[in-house]
């Protein structure tokens, strides 16, 4: 089971490193897309969030406080969800549907983040292959 952890933590934080990468290299483009959103200081909001994914996906993984990792990448996908991909504000009907399908991929993946909260904190030290055991202690 350890081993299909590590490759399940793997491929699960992909998509968050490489977020975290175009949010730190590519900070004026995104800068412009967030600002265009609403989002107030749209360039330190930018690097930010590019920090948070980053801190988040290493912590998952590596195994250093997985947990703590997993609610950082929450931190960042609900508001992200909220804020960026508003598909009922949206009027074109092709548009909305591209919305809504960002909208709903960022709120499952905040869902699946609370699961592998609680699981990392749950499973505590029995976990292997993690450099630490877990921050919070949940069960």
């Amino acid at each position: 089971m350890d081993v299909l952890v590590l490759i399940g933590r793997i491929l699960f934080v992909l998509l968050f490193l490489n977020s975290a990468i175009g949010h730190l290299t590519k900070v004026g483009p995104m800068a412009g897309y967030a600002g265009a959103k609403g989002v107030p200081a749209p360039a330190v909001a930018v690097v930010g969030s590019g920090l948070l994914l980053l801190a988040g996906s290493l912590s998952v993984l590596l195994g250093v406080w997985a947990d703590l990792g997993a609610l950082l990448l929450a931190v960042f996908l609900f508001p992200t969800a909220l804020q960026m991909h508003g598909f009922w504000t949206v009027q074109d009907p092709a548009e909305r549907q591209s919305e809504m399908i960002h909208f709903l991929k960022d709120v499952a993946l905040g869902g699946a983040c609370l699961m592998l909260l609680a699981f990392f904190s749950y499973a505590g030290h029995d976990l292997g292959l993690t450099l630490t055991g877990p921050l919070f202690r949940i069960g």
